[in-house]
């Protein structure tokens, strides 16, 4: 007998129940506070109850339809996931509009029906559903900026879910399964299911829909995107491509790509948002090398990214929300004001930053440490060359322009206590599984002899550390962020949207206007013609065909002859109501279908 729930049902239907309870929370706020806090809470209980082996499927269609797959990398997943939506909910337990939370439980819940799925079928369900909530979260902000950049997301994720649907249905042509387990042929279906996955891990030139839309969503909204999405692709991947050659040199080139814009980047929101293409970067590299240590270090690497990448966000966040501002050239001067969150960010800075201690040292490193074990000493000093740039970015640029730097007049008080408790608590974990690794390293799916506290590695990490703050400070006039504007890939669709948009209501209305033209009205004048006077109008259609080939002269000289001979070319409009229209498409359809049919038969045609 199984006595668990599934995940996701549970955060879903809590997320249909929310907004009956809304309308109540004005009377019972507390009651409201509770309910947002203790599901979490029941879901990572319901997790902890559900035993690796175990599954949940039934019969639809003589397939099995396998809703949930309890195993260990399932599972890791999932305590990730629950913790994020927990934390997130704490820190937006000021948040009076309807939408937020329950839309919270839902995108929670569809991620976690994504990471139990057994078939393609539910995967692709709860895929589908998971786009949909991380679209809410971002029109949540009720700006113009965010309901445009909403529709940008959703665009590229649509034709994300369209590749994996059709990927899915040509493996199920070709092999008659539908169960999600990785795909041995690379053919068509491969490479489309890959395409898909690739959007939601964002690389790019896939990815500018990730540093678009993020930005745009509310500080608390933008802690949930940061984890569920990319790190939900991660965990398909790591499911259905393990070493893949490919994944290295993708993830290699997401981790440089994302630090290089990150570096560049004024808007601190966006500047993180970038640090999430880098650090999935180094998730996707070790799927592809592949090995247990490998495998191991993606899976480590993004529960941890999942935590301290939420801390980011929510330091980001307090501080849009005490100052208002997105820019590091509008901030600067506001330690004096915000030392606690100050202290808080700078734990998720280190953290990010590979800083012993820290959770990012004791799982980052298994990725590099990887690398090298596997010989692959280029992929080894790319993914190091891209640690410096990450702590250049993350742990020196941003705190320094904002809290240091040159005074910006700006007062803020610190955020409200359930932000700053949020933000201590994540940095609690943060530092309990940099300290004591072993915690984590229990729940990866494979087996783990490493040790991070080497001190050979310590001495590297911080010599790599040291090296970049060095270089930082010596240069700190040439690093000061200017107010710009960088680039991405999103102008390549931004562009090209736009001129599918001009040619809908250009040169595609216009050919549509003139075949209706031509079927509704000069078809029908043209047997009323014939009907009258055979001969005359065989010559005005000869001549209409013609007359693109007579030079000017002659042309006059027939239209003169046919005017003589009564035949006019002002056709009065025929008027056909939707009815009649849509009745001569089903007759020029079904005429088209017999002809088909019988030249078939006769063995002329197919």
């Amino acid at each position: 007998m199984i006595d668990w729930v599934h995940p996701a049902f549970i955060f879903i239907l809590s997320g249909i129940a929310m907004p009956f309870l809304h309308k109540q929370s004005h009377k019972l706020h507390l009651a409201y506070e509770i309910y947002v806090v203790a599901i979490p809470l029941i879901g990572f209980a319901n997790l902890l109850l559900m035993e690796v082996g175990t599954s949940w499927s039934f019969n639809f269609f003589q397939h099995q339809i396998v809703l949930v797959r309890v195993d260990k990398l399932s599972l890791f997943f999932g305590y990730a996931f629950v913790a994020l939506l927990l934390l997130g909910n704490i820190y937006s337990l000021h948040i009076k509009r309807q939408l937020l939370h329950p839309v919270a439980f839902l995108y929670a819940g569809a991620t976690l029906g994504v990471v139990f799925a057994g078939d393609f079928i539910s995967l692709y369900f709860f895929w589908e559903a998971m786009a949909v909530a991380s679209l809410f979260m971002i029109w949540n902000s009720k700006r113009e900026s965010a309901r445009k950049a909403g529709f940008r997301f959703i665009t590229i994720h649509l034709f994300g879910g369209l590749c994996l649907l059709v990927g899915f249905i040509i493996h199920y042509s070709n092999t008659g399964s539908i169960e999600f387990s990785p795909i041995k042929e690379t053919g068509v279906a491969f490479y489309l299911v890959l395409t898909a996955f690739f959007i939601n891990a964002a690389v790019p030139p896939l990815n500018a829909w990730l540093s678009d839309a993020y930005p745009e969503s509310t500080p608390t909204g933008t802690v949930f995107l940061s984890g569920f999405t990319t790190k939900s692709a991660v965990y398909v991947l790591a499911r259905m491509y393990p070493g893949v050659e490919l994944l290295v040199w993708v993830g290699v080139a997401m981790a440089i790509y994302g630090v290089v814009y990150a570096i560049l980047e004024n808007n601190y929101r966006r500047l993180l948002a970038y640090h999430v293409i880098c650090q999935v970067g180094y998730m996707i590299a070790g799927i592809g090398i592949g090995t247990s240590l490998a495998i191991n270090g993606a899976c480590a690497l993004a529960f941890s990214n999942i935590l301290y990448k939420a801390l980011l966000f929510m330091g980001a966040g307090a501080v849009v929300r005490v100052t208002g501002s997105n820019k590091l050239t509008e901030l600067g001067g506001l330690y004096k004001y915000l030392p606690i969150t100050f202290y808080l960010y700078m734990i998720g800075g280190f953290a990010i930053s590979a800083v012993p201690l820290l959770n990012g040292f004791t799982t980052k490193s298994m990725v590099v440490t990887a690398a090298a074990e596997d010989h692959r000493f280029i992929i080894w000093i790319l993914l190091n060359v891209v640690s410096c740039g990450t702590f250049l970015s993350v742990g020196l640029k941003l705190p320094y322009f904002m809290f240091f730097g040159k005074d910006s007049g700006l007062r803020p008080k610190e955020p409200l206590l359930n932000m700053l408790i949020a933000m201590g608590l994540t940095s609690l974990l943060c530092v309990i599984f940099g300290v004591y690794p072993k915690l984590l390293y229990a729940l990866l799916p494979n087996p783990v002899n490493y040790h991070p506290y080497s001190v050979s590695h310590i001495i590297a990490s911080l010599q790599l550390l040291l090296f970049t703050a060095l270089a930082f400070f010596l240069l700190i006039k040439k690093a000061k962020t200017k107010a710009t504007i960088t680039l991405d890939t999103d102008w390549l669709y931004r562009m090209g949207g736009r001129g599918v948009i001009w040619i809908a209501d250009n040169a595609i209305y216009h050919v549509f206007t003139a075949v209706k033209t031509f079927v509704y009205v000069y078809m029908p004048e043209a047997v009323v013609q014939l009907s009258k006077d055979p001969k005359n109008a065989l010559r005005g259609a000869l001549l209409a065909i013609q007359s693109p080939f007579y030079n000017e002269s002659v042309r006059l000289k027939k239209m003169k002859e046919l005017e003589r001979s009564k035949i006019t070319f002002k056709y009065a409009p025929i008027k056909i109501t939707p009815a009649g229209s849509f009745a001569i498409m089903i007759l020029i359809s079904l005429f088209a279908y017999l002809l088909i049919y019988f030249l078939n038969k006769k063995g002329q045609f197919l």
